[in-house]
């Protein structure tokens, strides 16, 4: 059974570019290998420790799951089945819980010849959702039967339950049976993500396995041949595949970087057939020069600057200094001193849209419109009015703001007791082009905000950890439901990056929420953010009432929104540089490239 995804976002919102040239081209003619850069040193390639994109792409590559994404012959992608037969509808049991039975393929090996067997599914899952482990993306097994108990913690963070299993099993080698809580829309699609890929147990009992190519064993249509770390990765086709027929390109090198310009330059004297990052200053240049090659695609993502929560932002002695709603205001107020419009127009230069909302552009909502027009405000969409014409009213706004809780300067027209911030990104030009836009902003009104680069793999444990003030930051959609975007930010979420729940934050009991509007009994008056948004998280995942679950997730936005913690700035598009010699490439609306079924030709 296939399952269609309704994606609003244009695939292609613009094509330009012309032939590469000069350069050796290290790429084969006879279109069996391709060089490529999707991004740097990356942090990891474990399946279920991944939060990246560009780990994203490397591992649809290197591994299947039970579903996948797939390009129609007409364009349009699509879910189906992959190490499974087909994707079968699930059996609804009396107590509301929902039963899949899964039959794997015939001929599925591992990379070093073992056979697959259904048990490496369950053992897999069981793994990627541990307390144990603490992967980033554990929450999302909370829809399975049995995740609550594998995944609760003590105090201290240790496992309540170590023996605890998910409701998944393997009656034999080819049979994978799963219950879920409930009825769940997007369940397939859960499938076709790389932290629901297979992992085999002898495998990953060396830690250090997602590290080297001789350790490295996969199930996917490639297998690593070597690994020169932060240099290149390269792919080789895995003549164990079951579908090894099938893939056209048999060698992928793809190359670490996080120089757009030594990217660009690779890709003009055609050393590398894809770059899946543009200098901003070359965009219009490329858009004429390169009408062929130079594309902008379609992504279900936003763009946004997060803070963290528990970063203290009130000036020395203030009465305020422990007052979250106050905080808050300030970081909404700051929110508002920001011209996006400036930002995609001068900076960006891709087509992306200046955002007034997290959940972003293209996600659907019950009734089938797009979720961010019915968000926040009743007279302008989303939660801040991102139109041209209301910057200078939004600017006035957030000074009158910040003058209650800061002195303000009135004839320098600055605020002077603001403290200084640290703004961190990872290395980027773009990136660091909007940092320098925003540090002037906030200079602007008397902030001070130092920047801090960071190489990738430290800027997202630097994150992760909380040890920083504010920070850039972007979440590309993982399925095509809001939920994604709101589920993150639950207390033990491993991509809580604001920190919301955890060291000081943990025992604000400023948040209420009254869900009866909804059908349930459930009201909180200041409560902590476990107390509220978490419940509401869980609530919203155990509803079967589409229409009042889309209302509880615009509550979840509400209230994720109200906090000042996000501030979104653009909503995604994906510029990209691709050879006109490479046919039979896509890419989905998630971020991730595919080589696979490509071809490499030359000229």
């Amino acid at each position: 059974m296939k399952k269609a995804i309704a994606v609003l976002l244009t695939a292609a919102l613009a094509v330009t570019g012309l032939t590469a040239c000069g350069g050796t081209k290290t790429a084969s003619s006879d279109g069996s290998s391709i060089n490529v850069c999707v991004g740097s040193e990356p942090d990891t390639i474990d399946p279920a420790l991944n939060s990246a994109v560009d780990g994203a792409t490397y591992l649809v590559h290197l591994f299947q799951g039970l579903a996948k994404w797939e390009q129609a012959n007409d364009g349009n992608l699509e879910i189906v089945a992959d190490a499974v037969t087909e994707l079968p509808d699930g059996v609804e049991n009396a107590d509301g819980t929902v039963t899949y039975t899964y039959t794997l393929r015939d001929g599925l090996k591992w990379s070093d010849g073992q056979d697959l067997k259904a048990s490496d599914f369950v053992f897999a899952w069981n793994r990627a959702a541990s307390a144990e482990l603490g992967a980033d993306y554990g929450y999302m097994f909370e829809v399975i039967d049995g995740y609550d108990d594998i995944s609760a913690v003590d105090d201290d963070g240790n496992p309540i339950n170590p023996d605890a299993k998910l409701n998944v099993s393997a009656p034999d080698d080819k049979t994978i049976v799963v219950t879920l809580n409930n009825a769940v829309s997007y369940w397939n699609e859960l499938l076709a993500f790389p932290t629901y890929f297979p992992v085999r147990e002898d495998v990953v009992s060396n830690e250090g396995w997602a590290t080297d190519a001789s350790t490295y064993i996969c199930n996917g249509p490639y297998k690593i041949d070597s690994w020169d770390h932060q240099s290149v990765i390269r792919l080789v086709k895995n003549t164990d595949f079951v579908d090894a027929d099938k893939i056209t390109m048999s060698n992928i090198n793809f190359y670490l970087s996080d120089d757009a310009n030594n990217m660009l330059t690779n890709f003009k004297n055609g050393d590398w057939q894809l770059i899946d990052e543009v200098p901003t200053n070359e965009m219009a240049a490329l858009k004429t020069d390169y009408p062929d090659e130079y594309v902008v695609a379609g992504n279900l993502g936003t763009y946004y600057v997060c803070w963290n929560v528990n970063e203290q932002i009130m000036p020395e002695g203030s009465e305020y200094a422990n007052d979250e709603i106050a905080k808050a205001e300030v970081r909404r107020a700051i929110g508002l001193i920001f011209d996006r419009n400036y930002i995609v127009d001068e900076i960006g230069q891709a087509g992306q849209v200046p955002a007034s909302s997290f959940v972003a552009m293209g996600m659907t909502d019950a009734d089938g419109t797009q979720f961010y027009q019915n968000a926040g405000h009743e007279d302008f969409t989303g939660y801040y009015n991102v139109s041209a014409d209301a910057f200078s009213a939004n600017f006035d706004e957030a000074v009158s703001v910040l003058k209650k809780y800061y002195d303000y300067d009135e004839s320098a027209g600055k605020f002077t007791n603001f403290p200084t911030l640290t703004y961190i990104y990872n290395t980027s030009e773009g990136h660091k082009a909007i940092a320098e836009y925003l540090q002037s902003a906030m200079a602007g009104i008397g902030i001070t905000m130092n920047l801090e680069n960071q190489e990738w793999a430290t800027f997202l444990n630097t994150r992760k950890d909380g040890d920083y003030s504010i920070a850039r930051n972007g979440w590309l959609a993982d399925y095509n439901d809001p939920i994604c975007f709101l589920d993150m930010w639950t207390t033990d979420s491993g991509n809580n990056d604001v920190q919301f729940g955890r060291d000081a934050h943990k025992d604000a009991k400023c948040y209420s929420m009254n869900l009866t509007p909804y059908g349930y009994d459930i009201t909180v008056v200041d409560g902590t953010w476990a107390e509220t948004y978490d419940v509401l998280i869980s609530t919203i995942k155990k509803c079967t009432d589409e229409k009042v679950r889309y209302g509880l997730m615009h509550y979840a936005e509400d209230m994720l929104m109200e906090t000042g913690c996000i501030t979104p700035l653009y909503y995604y598009t994906d510029p990209y540089m691709l050879s006109k010699n490479v046919k039979g490439f896509f890419a989905n609306p998630l971020g991730y490239k595919y080589f696979m079924f490509a071809t490499n030709s030359a000229e």
